[in-house]
Order: structure tokens, then sequence, then C-alpha cells
């Protein structure tokens, strides 16, 4: 499965006094892709908020940065989603740098692997991932959960 593509640009408000992307920045960079992702599935979050009452909170994060974007780069985020357990996904970020990126390792900006966990927009504890999520994405060989599983 190739990863899901979502473009952007780097604004002014994304950057240091010197026109170097801010390394907190790129952060919004991966949740938005994440999201776009999820609106390319048939989804929002605004949706799934109120029916079937999920929200989706990152448990964890590793970021590598590699090169910086500036000022006015057209940039592509991917996204690679792998379930790995009843409640939680961790998706392969990328991001590099121009419209017609190869997404080779050479024009890789930043790389990252996020968990996210589903959880319940009332109570906020852990909930199961919904089918349309589990029949949507592959699930990863280790399908333990680190999450407790409410009782």
């Amino acid at each position: 499965m190739s990863p899901f593509r979502w473009a952007s640009r780097v604004y002014w408000e994304d950057t240091d006094g010197g026109g170097i992307v801010y390394y907190g920045n790129y952060l919004r960079f991966l949740e938005r892709a994440r999201t776009e992702w999820l609106r390319a599935l048939g989804f929002s979050q605004k949706m799934l908020a109120s029916d079937p009452g999920v929200l989706f909170a990152v448990v964890s994060l590793s970021i590598e940065y590699r090169r910086p974007a500036t000022l006015d780069d057209e940039l592509v985020t991917t996204c690679e989603p792998m379930i790995e357990g009843s409640t939680t996904i961790r998706f392969a970020q990328q991001i590099y740098r121009g419209a017609d990126v190869t997404l080779s390792k050479d024009g890789m900006l930043v790389d990252a692997s996020v968990r996210v966990a589903c959880i319940d927009a009332r109570t906020l504890r852990p909930k199961r991932l919904p089918d349309f999520l589990k029949n949507a994405v592959p699930v990863s060989g280790d399908t333990r959960s680190n999450i407790e599983e409410p009782s």
C-alpha cells in the first residue's frame, strides 16, 4: 500500500525570525496529514466525536529532523497507518520538500513515528477502534496495546 500524501506550504507563521520552520511546528503538519487521511476515508474528526463518539489522542511520538524547511517551501507529508492493538494506531510519517516529491530518503526533511489512541469522547478513556478503521488499516505483527481496555 502506498502512503497517503498531503500537500501544503510553509507560511510565515510556521517559521522563526530567520524564515526556517520552527521545530515544534512540524507536529502541525503531521497532525494535519493524519486528519486529511481520515477525511479521505470519508470521516471528519468532528463527525467521529459525535457518532460513534471517539477522539484520537497522541500517546507517543518519535521524530528525527533531517533538513530544515523554509518560508514558501511546498511540502508533502506522508501518512502510513498500522493498527497496533484494539485501541491504537501507529503512523509512520515523513515530510518532504517539493510538490513532485519522489519520496526518497535524500529529499526527506522529517521522519516521525506517531502512536495514537482511540478514546471515548465523553469519558476520555480508551475505546476500541471503530470497525471502519479496522477494515481500512493494516494490522501490525505486534497487536498488543500498552493502553488498558476500559472495564
